[in-house]
């Protein structure tokens, strides 16, 4: 055994053990196994089986989609049947019959103005009508233009522009303008007011200059086709739907649908995209936590073993939930951790812890939204319905309130979806059974919880309030007139305590224990002598003071031995603070020199209150006392004497250390005199009964 225990010390002096032990070391520690345990069992839900397919291949068995899936093939198809039912959007460019128009105008002026020229012969008209016709006729053509009559050029002319513009401004295509320019030579074959030439003319003319202006718009006919590619909906293979039945062949296009769902090997791309999503969510969840607690808990941001219990409740209600989902979304116990958080911690981290847990089972449940919203709530509701409980009763209720709300978020859902009555009673029925479950699941599991990190809750706290608790039956028994000290005195912390909102259970229970030391020595202490003789008066002040001051010690050495917990022994510790035992040191002073006398050892030698409550037990104890010994106390005596021991408590120094204000004290100071009025309030004084006037009936 001493070799075990060699063996034990050296790893604990390790550098790798003295390092893990380090606060901050542990918490990134806890943070990293929190992602990894949660970020593996959301890859588990989310990612699914793989198989070794391909094309012409049996199927093993049925498989289905994971999840809604794009069945890619038949929406292309679609894609491209809905784009190829576009036609061709056509655009006519009207600049070309303007500029077609202007060079036949231009060329019709040159050659009136060539005509009229006199003084030279029609070889030279010929000549210079050439070198400005830009239509390219013939030399016989173009003398024809030199001599037909004015009026027939007149006329001809007009019906070019108006042929022109009959069949340009419908726009010609490429591929059409050879039939255009027969359709132009039997027009001016039907004009019998001209003669064959002048017709042939006027055809030529126009044929000639006439060019396509109607072209495809690519620019407008893409666009259309992207109308139509928008207008198809991708075609989907709904979660659960069957992809391939067991023993039929595999096709090219179900291949593709398993590859898409991730459902063969070799999608490693596919798995990574899964992984890094699944990853940004489980980190953006955790970071809202730690900012959470950083930000409004940070003494339990602070509190390794506190996060730790969150981290071990999260983890394992998470994985409860997630083994429920085949039976229904609508049975996972979810509230569970709020329920317990909220009993254990506290009730908004409990509702922030919900949230958290909601949102990355929701993800792992395939998005489901009526899941997210009844248990987002219930969850809500649980952490609201255990605040302050004091009975495990309550917690059973808590669970009976979750029940209903299910309940009623699931019809209420279920009517708005327009779902069967059916289904709605069903899923009901889950909603009732999953706050049971929960009631269940806590009430269960607290002791655990409490045992296993300390935790004080207010039910533990009405356990340890029990008089049949040993160390308080012990008290009643041993040291009697203590133990009723003790119970005014928790009377007195938990008024004033909740006078001042602070935690009044608390403040009493450990008030019973406060002065559980002097179990020890319980004859020596003023409130257990039952007759007038003084122990103290035969021995010198300065063992009677360390006699009074060893039962802080004492207390403590007597708290572990029961193992209470360590608030209560923090409190067992504080409620003296290092007080000046003065009756003790005055009577030292006079009986020896002052020269001799050290005041510290006239102090106790505990701590100063650290929380409201410790100074508020410091304060009820000495207000007690002092009213106990008080003779015939009233209003003002009560109220000056608890005007008088709360400033020698301030000036003293011992409320240094807590965050209790004046103006707490102040209420503490009317909580104090109403109780002890109550207790200590005048009697009516009855005449003595004269026994020999009583006749007794026979």
């Amino acid at each position: 055994m001493t070799f075990f225990k060699h063996v034990l010390q050296k790893i604990n002096n390790t550098i790798l053990v003295r390092f893990l032990r380090k606060k901050m070391v542990s918490k990134i520690m806890l943070t990293a196994i929190f992602f990894v345990v949660i970020f593996f069992s959301m890859i588990a839900s989310l990612a699914p089986q793989k198989y070794e397919l391909q094309v012409g291949q049996k199927a093993p068995e049925d498989l289905r989609a994971p999840r809604d899936i794009e069945n890619k093939i038949e929406t292309q198809r679609l894609i491209k049947k809905a784009e190829d039912a576009v036609e061709p959007k056509e655009k006519i460019d009207p600049t070309i019959q303007i500029d077609i128009k202007k060079k036949i105008e231009k060329f019709f002026e040159n050659t009136y103005e060539i005509r009229s020229l006199e003084d030279i012969t029609t070889e030279e008209k010929l000549n210079r009508l050439k070198e400005k016709d830009e239509i390219n006729l013939n030399d016989d053509e173009l003398v024809l233009m030199l001599v037909a009559s004015e009026k027939h050029l007149k006329n001809i002319e007009s019906y070019i522009y108006e042929i022109i513009t009959q069949v340009m401004s419908n726009g010609i295509k490429t591929e059409e303008l050879e039939k255009e320019k027969k359709n132009i030579e039997n027009y001016f074959k039907g004009l019998k007011d001209f003669s064959e030439k002048i017709r042939s003319l006027g055809s030529q003319i126009v044929n000639t200059s006439i060019q396509a202006n109607r072209f495809l718009d690519v620019e407008r006919t893409q666009q259309k086709r992207e109308e139509a590619k928008e207008s198809v909906d991708a075609v989907m293979v709904k979660k659960g739907n069957t992809i391939v039945n067991q023993g039929e062949t595999i096709t090219r296009e179900q291949l593709q649908l398993l590859k898409d769902a991730g459902m063969t090997k070799k999608q490693g791309s596919k798995d990574f995209s899964l992984q890094i999503g699944v990853a940004i969510l489980v980190m953006s969840a955790q970071i809202l936590l730690i900012a959470y607690m950083y930000v409004f808990n940070k003494n339990i941001f602070e509190s390794l073993p506190k996060l730790y219990l969150i981290f071990i409740i999260f983890v394992s209600v998470y994985m409860v939930a997630k083994t429920t989902y085949d039976i229904s979304f609508f049975i996972a116990p979810v509230a569970t951790a709020a329920m317990l958080v909220g009993i254990l911690i506290d009730t908004r981290l409990a509702i922030s812890i919900n949230l958290v847990m909601v949102i990355l089972l929701t993800l792992s449940s395939g998005n489901h939204i009526g899941f997210f919203i009844t248990a987002l709530i219930g969850g809500t509701v649980g952490a609201c319905s255990v605040t302050r409980t004091h009975q495990r009763s309550n917690i059973f209720l808590a669970g009976v309130i979750v029940s209903f709300s299910n309940m009623m978020i699931i019809i209420g859902l279920g009517m708005l979806n327009h779902y069967e009555f059916s289904k709605i009673a069903i899923d009901s029925l889950y909603g009732i059974l999953n706050g049971i479950f929960c009631a269940i699941l806590t009430i269960g599991t607290l002791p655990l919880w409490e045992s296993a990190f300390h935790i004080l809750t207010p039910l533990k706290l009405l356990e340890l309030s029990n008089p049949n608790h040993p160390v308080l039956k012990k008290l009643l028994l041993e040291a009697p007139g203590t133990y009723h000290h003790s119970i005014i005195v928790g009377n007195l912390s938990e008024a004033a305590a909740e006078a001042i909102s602070a935690n009044g259970l608390f403040a009493r229970v450990s008030a019973y224990y406060h002065d559980i030391g002097k179990l020890k020595r319980p004859y020596l202490f003023k409130e257990n002598q039952l007759t007038s003789e003084n122990p103290h008066d035969k021995i010198a002040a300065s063992l009677s003071a360390m006699i009074i001051t060893s039962h802080v010690k004492d207390g403590l050495e007597i708290g572990a031995k029961y193992k209470l917990p360590q608030e209560i022994i923090d409190m067992i510790e504080q409620h003296h603070g290092n007080t000046l035992v003065k009756y003790f040191y005055h009577k030292a002073m006079n009986e020896e020199e002052k020269e001799q006398v050290d005041e510290k050892d006239f102090r106790y030698e505990g701590k100063r209150p650290q929380s409201r409550e410790a100074a508020i037990v410091m304060i009820a104890d000495s207000v007690e006392a002092a009213v106990r010994s008080m003779p015939g106390p009233n209003n003002e005596k009560i109220k000056n004497l608890i005007d008088k021991i709360i400033e020698d408590k301030l000036s003293d120094g011992q409320l240094d250390e807590c965050d209790i204000t004046l103006k707490d004290l102040e209420r503490m100071k009317a909580s104090f005199r109403r109780v002890l009025m109550g207790i200590f309030h005048e009697r009516i004084e009855y005449p003595e009964l004269n026994t020999k006037k009583v006749e007794v009936a026979k």
